[in-house]
């Protein structure tokens, strides 16, 4: 089982947005490679508690690596496995798969010792005890779209010498599209010409945001990320998945620029800069 949204245990639980642990940190992140009969995926993910950390290293607790796609398969992880090796014919990644990383105990486990837990345990977790094959935590859910032509795409640029205006931004299928009605627009040729074109994707960002905001707010000014579910339309997705990546819980109307600074990589001050090396380069 993937677990979506936090759950009510009557043990503290190890998640991103646990309020039981300090820092309550559980990040997983997944890369797909292949080859002809293979899938291996490589695993990162890093834990913030040191005594679930311990119980892992001591093998008092196993790490549970599931996907879910058309089936739902388990592998349970050695302390230092950060990866698994599936044959292409046992799993179709062709539809939308989701991972997630589960922490399991493999005894009763006393949580007396657990100093990471917030000061409210303080007083009574000598009592909590964990029966065997219990959960423990549980990471952010890691997805790949196979219906994706380009995963890693999030811009395009076109050219229409037709276009009634300078600029258009437009929002396709699974990109963002920046048409323009003049090649030179696009500044090709000079030195930062990506960078010139920043705020152009920033105008893209800003767009694209608004429409996601309009479309899963139900009627209010922002959206909750943890309160959807992942977005069918692909580039949705894409966003969706930029901003959970990057933490974020809420974007709304009033948050759009400060999300945007989050999800992009500093893009205006790239331009700044760029800008900047122009007029001192005297050209």
């Amino acid at each position: 089982m993937i677990y979506k949204k936090d759950a009510n245990f009557p043990y503290p639980i190890l998640t991103n947005t646990s309020t039981s642990y300090k820092n309550s940190s559980f990040l997983l992140d997944v890369r797909l490679e292949e080859n002809t009969n293979d899938y291996r995926l490589v695993i990162d993910y890093e834990i913030s508690s040191s005594f679930i950390n311990d119980l892992i290293k001591s093998g008092d607790a196993v790490l549970v690596f599931i996907i879910q796609s058309k089936d739902t398969r388990f592998f349970m992880l050695e302390s230092d496995q950060l990866t698994v090796e599936i044959p292409k014919n046992r799993i179709s990644l062709n539809k939308r798969t989701s991972i997630q990383l589960h922490i399991q105990s493999t005894k009763e486990i006393n949580f007396s010792k657990n100093k990471d837990l917030t000061a409210f345990y303080n007083t009574f977790k000598d009592e909590i005890l964990v029966s065997r094959n219990s959960l423990l935590g549980f990471s952010n859910i890691v997805v790949f779209e196979g219906s994706i032509q380009n995963p890693f795409v999030l811009f395009e640029k076109k050219l229409d010498e037709n276009l009634s205006s300078d600029i258009k931004v437009e929002l396709g299928s699974e990109t963002i599209i920046i048409h323009y009605r003049k090649a030179d627009y696009q500044f090709n040729g000079v030195g930062s010409s990506k960078a010139f074109n920043n705020p152009y994707i920033y105008t893209g960002l800003r767009t694209a945001l608004q429409r996601f905001i309009n479309e899963y707010g139900k009627g209010e000014d922002y959206v909750d990320l943890s309160q959807i579910p992942q977005p069918e339309n692909l580039l949705d997705f894409k966003l969706y998945q930029l901003m959970t990546k990057k933490m974020i819980e809420e974007v709304s109307i009033d948050t759009i620029d400060e999300v945007i600074s989050l999800i992009s990589d500093k893009i205006i001050e790239k331009y700044a800069s760029a800008v900047k090396e122009l007029i001192n380069n005297g050209n």
